[in-house]
C-alpha cells in the first residue's frame, strides 16, 4: 500500500504526518506501506520549519533530513490512498487529480474522528509557537494510531 499526505507547504502538518507514520511502522515491522508526502504550494527542496523539527525529537524522529515536494512534482498517481489536512486541501487535490477522487480523504475523515471546532481540519501550526506544534503532532499521533488499525 502506497500512502500520501498533503498540506500546503510540505515543511509542518504533511511532513509530519510522513516521518511519525514512517516510524509507527517500523516500530510495528509493517513492511508492506510505503509513505511519501507533498504540499499543494510547497517550494520544492525547502526546509521543515523550525518548530516542526524540535517537536519530532518528542517522537524521536529527525525531520532534518525532510525536503518539501511540490504535488505538481509528487508521485500522487502511483498511490493508494492520499490524505489531507485539511477539507480545502481534499477538494483542491480532487480538482487538480479528478481520477484520483476516491482515493482522496482528509486523515480525520479517514480515520473517523470529528472535531467539535475543526470538523475534520488539522489545523496549521505554521507560524505559531512550540506548544501549537505539540498540540498539531499529538492530533496527527491519535490519528496515525487509528490509521494503522484500518491498514
Amino acid at each position: 500500500m502506497k500512502i500520501m499526505f498533503i498540506c500546503t507547504g510540505n515543511i509542518c502538518r504533511s511532513a509530519m504526518a510522513e516521518a511519525m507514520l514512517k516510524k509507527m511502522l517500523q516500530d510495528r515491522h509493517k513492511e508492506n506501506v510505503e509513505v511519501y508526502s507533498c504540499g499543494i504550494s510547497a517550494d520544492d527542496g525547502d526546509i521543515p520549519t523550525e518548530n516542526a523539527v524540535e517537536v519530532m525529537k518528542e517522537y524521536e524522529i529527525d525531520l532534518k533530513k525532510h525536503r518539501a515536494t511540490n504535488i505538481y512534482n509528487s508521485n500522487i498517481k502511483n498511490m493508494d490512498l492520499i490524505l489531507c489536512a485539511t477539507m480545502s486541501h481534499k477538494l483542491a487535490v480532487q480538482r487538480i487529480y479528478p481520477e484520483l477522487a476516491n482515493k482522496i480523504f482528509t486523515l480525520k475523515e479517514y480515520v473517523g474522528i470529528k472535531d467539535e471546532i475543526y470538523g475534520v481540519d488539522i489545523k496549521d501550526p505554521w507560524g505559531y509557537n512550540l506548544k501549537t506544534y505539540e498540540n498539531c503532532a499529538k492530533e496527527i499521533s491519535e490519528c496515525l494510531e487509528k490509521l494503522i488499525s484500518k491498514i
